[in-house]
């Protein structure tokens, strides 16, 4: 089985590669938010237990999310691997990732992270503010913050995946096909 995880930052085009990650090497994709609306769609008991705390203005227990990806690896059929996208956040998070695939002698297989300039971000962010109508994405100040809060929450995962040599980066800058086959062959290695 494969386990890939997904990095980039907001605008870096993760959800339109996502997609063709998923198709062409039949893989579950599992973002965490869908994930949690899922489960608690469900009434699954992570998701009644993720539900009450959010209900509450609680954030969700690393637990919890753990235990909705646990249950997901466990329990999909027919896929080759997994694409993880919003997990980790964190490196307790990487961590506890590490020991749960190690119980079944299973590992990251890469991160692959989609690298943009910040500069770039900002254009893209408001491109899609514009043909989206994400109100959000059109305010300056919370597109800094999220450009903010990505580089200090995943700058110490880039450096614990990169010590185990399953980090890769991806020139984000082009057309979607070109950063789709730098995805592409970079997986094709794996």
């Amino acid at each position: 089985m494969k386990y890939y995880i997904l990095f980039g930052p907001p605008g870096a085009g993760k959800g339109t590669q996502a997609n063709a990650m998923v198709e062409k090497h039949n893989l579950c994709h599992l973002s965490t938010g869908e994930l949690l609306r899922s489960e608690i769609a469900a009434g699954t008991p992570l998701g009644l237990q993720a539900k009450a705390l959010i209900e509450a203005g609680s954030l969700v227990p690393d637990e919890v999310v753990e235990g909705m990806i646990e249950a997901r690896f466990k329990g999909t059929e027919g896929v080759d691997g997994f694409l993880l996208d919003g997990f980790p956040r964190t490196i307790a998070q990487a961590e506890a990732l590490d020991a749960m695939l190690e119980k079944d002698g299973e590992a990251v297989t890469a991160v692959v992270s989609i690298m943009i300039p910040d500069r770039m971000i900002h254009e893209r962010i408001a491109h899609r503010a514009t043909i989206e109508g994400r109100a959000d994405d059109a305010r300056p100040e919370v597109v800094e913050n999220r450009i903010r809060t990505y580089h200090e929450k995943t700058e110490p995962l880039v450096d614990f995946y990169k010590g185990s040599g399953r980090y890769h980066e991806i020139d984000g800058i082009g057309t979607i096909d070109e950063v789709r086959e730098r995805i592409f062959t970079l997986m094709d290695r794996f």
